[in-house]
Parts: C-alpha cells; structure tokens; sequence
C-alpha cells in the first residue's frame, strides 16, 4: 500500500488537540525507482508490530573555570526501529528483506522516506540507511519476525501532509 491509498478519506488537521496512538503516525519508504513523489512511498505496516521513531542526540561535555560543566549537543541522527512479523508479499517487507537490502552497503542501502502524523499532516521527510538486524527470528512453530533500524543519513527537511 501507498501512503495515498493510506490516507483516502483521512483529513489531517493542523489545529488537532489532544493525544495521539502508534497508529496515528506514517512511516513510508522509496522501494523503487517509480516512487516519484511521498504520496507514492511505501507504507511501513503489514505484519510489523513495532514501530518506534527516536531521536539519538550527541553532546559534548566541557568543564570551565569558575563556569563549571556545560554540556553542548552537538548533532542528533534520526532512528526507525522497525520489528514484526514476516509476511511475504507485503512490498516493504520484501523489499527490506530482499538480498540487496540485506547484504548491500553505502548508497545501495540509501533510500528516501517520508513520516508524519495522520492528525496533523505534520512531520518530515529525507533520507534513511536501512539495517536488517534479523530476517528471521522466533520460537519453533511461531511466526518468523524480522527487525530492521532505519537510521538517518542527513536533517530531515519539515513536511506536511496534503492530498
């Protein structure tokens, strides 16, 4: 699925109060060459029972005289860990997992991504490195889960939403 057949008939609202679910917030990535827009993207959720996007700040700690301690930050890298259950035929999850993605490096594991919340239409958009940690995992007679990191490669550019 598309990020635009995902937000058929959803219209998010920059004046949205209130709290916000998992479920409210669109992560999707370039999988191919014909996604030439976000609202072609990819859309991160079949199968994937978690989804967590932090922020990883650096800083630098300093000691001065008569100053004291000061603590600087110095850069923050953009992190998607993305984990679940593996389900072929769902078009991110193969692409992640293909053996391109997998054992490729530098730029051939560079793709475009778009992420933003549902409510509001806000978020950002830029580039991630895609790093499958495991493509199969599990207990016998379980499902096989999977779990890749999605890690920043520059500052994302602010984006918002529109139909």
């Amino acid at each position: 699925m598309n990020v635009s057949e995902l937000m058929t008939g959803i219209t998010p609202s920059a004046e949205f109060e209130g709290f916000a679910t998992n479920d409210d917030f669109v992560l999707a990535v370039k999988t191919n060459a014909d996604q030439t827009s976000p609202a072609d993207y990819t859309v991160v959720q079949v199968g994937v029972s978690g989804h967590e996007a932090s922020l990883n700040p650096e800083t630098s700690e300093k000691q001065y005289i008569r100053a004291g301690k000061v603590t600087t930050k110095t850069g923050v890298q953009r992190q998607f860990a993305v984990s679940g259950e593996r389900y072929h035929g769902d078009a991110f999850q193969d692409w992640c997992l293909s053996h391109e993605i997998k054992f490729g490096t530098g730029q051939k594991v560079i793709t475009d991504y778009v992420y933003f919340s549902m409510l509001t239409g806000k978020g950002e958009t830029g580039k991630v490195s895609v790093v499958v940690n495991e493509d199969q995992s599990g207990e016998a007679g379980e499902n096989a889960g999977f779990s890749a990191d999605l890690l920043s490669t520059a500052v994302p550019a602010e984006y918002t939403w529109s139909a």
